[in-house]
């Protein structure tokens, strides 16, 4: 029987965030320490642990059939390569920085500076759209440090929290991209290995459908009803059961996360009580 075969990175956040959302997609990862390979006990399934970098030229050759990597990487290293899927984590930004006593106006206050950076396409690319000339210096690790030793006037780095940034005395001027994990897929990939791929496609699009969306149950008076439901964007309809108390009625629905505290105060003016907002784990379409 074929199975899929998957590349995550070896190690690391997205690492973690990987096998959580397998998890969540309810595979069961044989994970012995160390391994590079693991075997799915409930799912044909095989994951390879590979070193970010490499894994765009193995989706390339079809040694693997999809991965889960951040977008950056694609943009970096695999622009000839296709995504299905946003997962949602391991979000990120690809940005210019200089030190904190720079004055920075600017793109064109780069022009004839040293950018050092791990990134030298995604750079160029973004210099020449741009019509900024720059000399880049290339950089494997410990990019921070380039402009505090004069080796460079610039960095371009990816870019989290921005404590990093920070530690060393520099600041964010510029975002080339923003990035996030992505499901991208080998363009060998079999017609049978394919179908797999679906399947896991449709699992995770319930997992994260469910992430981004709450269950909101709450009471209302009966002759607000139309006015309180006009207020629930939800999958369908909303639910409503009437209660043992003459007059008011239960409303069951589904919201998108974001929505609820814009709307709580107006539904607190329709009448509505006792709102209760629940997790969902998974959402099934």
């Amino acid at each position: 029987m074929s199975k899929l075969k998957i590349a995550i990175q070896k190690s690391g956040r997205l690492n973690q965030d990987s096998l959580q959302i397998l998890k969540d997609c309810g595979i069961s990862i044989d994970n012995g320490k160390d391994q590079l390979k693991a075997s799915a006990s409930n799912f044909p399934l095989e994951v390879f642990y590979l070193r970010n970098g490499d894994i765009p030229q193995y989706l390339r050759d079809g040694v693997v059939d999809c991965a889960i990597i951040g977008e950056n990487v694609l943009v970096e290293k695999g622009q000839d390569l296709n995504f299905t899927q946003r997962l949602g984590f391991s979000k990120c930004k690809v940005s210019v920085a200089v030190t904190k006593s720079t004055e920075y106006t600017n793109l064109k206050d780069l022009e004839g500076k040293r950018i050092a950076t791990s990134y030298p396409n995604t750079v160029q690319q973004f210099l020449d759209k741009n019509n900024v000339d720059a000399k880049l210096h290339i950089i494997n690790g410990s990019v921070e440090i380039a402009p505090n030793i004069g080796l460079a006037d610039a960095i371009v780095d990816i870019v989290s929290s921005g404590s990093t940034l920070f530690k060393n005395g520099l600041k964010e001027v510029e975002v080339l991209l923003k990035s996030e994990a992505v499901l991208a897929v080998s363009p060998l990939i079999s017609d049978e290995n394919q179908a797999l791929l679906n399947k896991i496609e449709f699992r995770m699009q319930s997992v994260l459908k469910g992430k981004n969306s709450k269950y909101v149950l709450l009471n209302a008076p009966n002759d607000r009803l139309e006015e309180i439901i006009t207020l629930l964007p939800g999958m369908k309809s909303p639910t409503v059961l009437p209660l043992a108390e003459k007059g008011w009625s239960s409303v069951h629905t589904v919201i998108d996360k974001n929505q609820f505290w814009e709307i709580i105060d107006e539904l607190k003016d329709k009448g509505a009580e006792g709102i209760l907002v629940c997790p969902i784990e998974k959402m099934v379409l």
